[in-house]
């Protein structure tokens, strides 16, 4: 879209280097909102996104999320918990002063964004997720009983399954 300018930072949040794209007005903007990312995405996904709603006066925030694009992908795989993604955003918001946000996630993001609702629900003014509902239980359930959901992905739609492939064997 004409006039609207990307802004790209690096800024360093919760022990990691983050890539921020930035968009809108900083100062007197309707609001703020934080885009969050898909696998195997990046902040650009939601650049069509970004452009619509700052030149309408939001500010938008979409950062690569830990492990992705321009940001810091530390090698243990623990330190890649919803626990640390939320503290990535929330050191994030701290850092370029945001105090709420209009919460916007896709696919990972939008499991990110359910816990950033959950854990941290004085930061969110409202949520609008694509592609994955909340789920209270990490198991799925199948008809009386519950699976994992690796296991129920696997026997669904096979290991080839992005979400099957990407796994950790020990």
């Amino acid at each position: 879209m004409e006039g609207v300018v990307i802004r790209h930072q690096t800024v360093e949040v919760n022990g990691i280097s983050m890539h921020v794209a930035k968009a809108g007005p900083e100062v007197d903007a309707k609001g703020a909102v934080l885009f969050l990312h898909g696998f195997p995405e990046l902040w650009y996904s939601w650049l069509h996104q970004i452009e619509h709603l700052a030149i309408r006066g939001y500010h938008c925030v979409a950062p690569d999320l830990r492990g992705y694009g321009g940001t810091t992908a530390p090698l243990d795989v623990a330190s890649y918990t919803p626990f640390h993604i939320v503290g990535d955003l929330v050191a994030l918001l701290n850092t370029l002063g945001i105090a709420k946000v209009f919460l916007v996630g896709h696919d990972w993001g939008a499991l990110i964004a359910w816990y950033m609702c959950l854990f941290r629900p004085e930061r969110v003014t409202a949520l609008v997720n694509t592609s994955i509902a909340f789920m209270r239980h990490i198991m799925i359930r199948t008809g009386p009983d519950f699976v994992n959901p690796i296991e129920y992905f696997n026997r669904a739609y096979g290991s080839n399954y992005y979400v099957c492939r990407f796994q950790a064997s020990h």
